[in-house]
């Protein structure tokens, strides 16, 4: 069976900073007409950094939400930007810590329902310190905590950041079996 829609004619209905929202017509496998709505997002990196068995992460404030949340350091692409320098870009900006290496260790959708961002996630390997310079408008903290006990953060509810789930599961998966 063909699952397929397509996409008859777009409508964008807002065009911001960040991300654009359209409100599409669309044509179902059955031949029937639909609306689907769309947040366009250029895409993000993520980055996984351990040093000494304790994993960077970066705590803010989160509006959308209107609390704190820890995550790892990430953000988004800058149009056209390869993924793997703005993971470079990204860590040193939030962290001060400056990779020579980053591997890409998967991609994921976290939204595939309405949005077409994509975040690219990266483990940092030879690290330095140098200096943060986050964007003007980043306000943030960066702390190390032991590998084993983002494990048990993300069972009681502390860390709750999709990424960075995905990222610390992944690696638990793939490195520390």
């Amino acid at each position: 069976m063909d699952l397929k829609e397509r996409t008859f004619k777009k409508h964008v209905v807002f065009s911001g900073k960040i991300l654009q929202v359209r409100k599409d017509e669309a044509v179902l496998p059955d031949g029937k007409m639909c609306t689907r709505e769309v947040v366009e997002h250029p895409g993000a990196v993520c980055v996984l950094c351990i040093r000494g068995g304790e994993a960077v992460f970066v705590r803010q404030f989160r509006y959308a939400f209107g609390e704190e949340l820890c995550e790892l350091p990430a953000g988004k692409l800058e149009r056209g930007e390869d993924p793997k320098e703005a993971a470079f870009r990204e860590l040193e900006e939030e962290t001060g810590l400056r990779a020579k290496e980053m591997q890409l260790l998967l991609s994921v959708l976290p939204s595939p329902g309405y949005s077409n961002e994509v975040i690219h996630i990266f483990l940092a390997d030879h690290i330095e310190e140098t200096e943060s310079h986050p964007d003007e408008d980043e306000f943030l903290d960066v702390l190390r905590i032991p590998i084993e006990e983002t494990y048990t953060m993300i069972e009681d509810g502390r860390i709750k950041d999709a990424k960075t789930v995905a990222a610390l599961l992944f690696y638990k998966a793939r490195f520390r079996q």
